[in-house]
């Protein structure tokens, strides 16, 4: 378990596929994700199942607000390569009543933390859409810089955006804010 002042990231249980789930099944949640094609609750359930364990090259935890021990989010390094030492973060928070309070900046530094002292990362990389400027203020903040774009390759609600590539190396990380 890593632990925060506010959340602490966990591996996921298996009677947490409804939440996610519900996440996923939420417009407003999605909005900046790729959300693939719709999944029953059912289908949801069974991929969870089928999740293999963590391990090197994909860690997913969940983000559980110490408050009051519910799942909020998930965060996950995939694609980690020890001969490279890079990784690639995927973070969102399900939780709307926890946007804008500061859990997605804790859970990006307690991840990038992870990846850097105990994974023995050198380079974290995401993408982000560029109006998604919420979630690029929280990467910033922690130290992430943009480093490229996809132009115009995600689209949403008729228009396209820009993807931004952001990277973040072994310290560089921003442990306060």
């Amino acid at each position: 378990m890593l632990r925060g002042t506010r959340i602490r990231l966990r591996p996921m249980e298996p009677h947490e596929a409804e939440t996610l789930w519900r996440w996923n099944s939420d417009p407003e949640v999605m909005r900046w994700l790729d959300e693939g094609y719709p999944e029953t609750l059912a289908q949801t359930v069974a991929r969870c199942e089928a999740r293999d364990r963590n391990s090197y090259d994909n860690v997913l935890l969940g983000v559980e607000s110490l408050e009051d021990g519910r799942l909020i989010g998930l965060v996950r390094l995939g694609g980690a390569e020890p001969e490279t030492g890079d990784a690639e973060l995927d973070v969102y928070l399900g939780e709307k009543d926890c946007w804008g309070r500061g859990f997605g900046t804790e859970a990006v530094r307690l991840i990038c933390r992870y990846g850097f002292d105990r994974m023995r990362l050198h380079r974290i990389t995401l993408w982000v859409a560029d109006a998604n400027t919420g979630a690029r203020r929280v990467y910033e903040k922690v130290g992430f810089v943009e480093e490229g774009r996809a132009r115009e390759s995600f689209r949403r609600d008729g228009k396209w955006h820009d993807m931004v590539m952001m990277g973040l190396l072994e310290g560089e990380l921003r442990d306060t804010p």
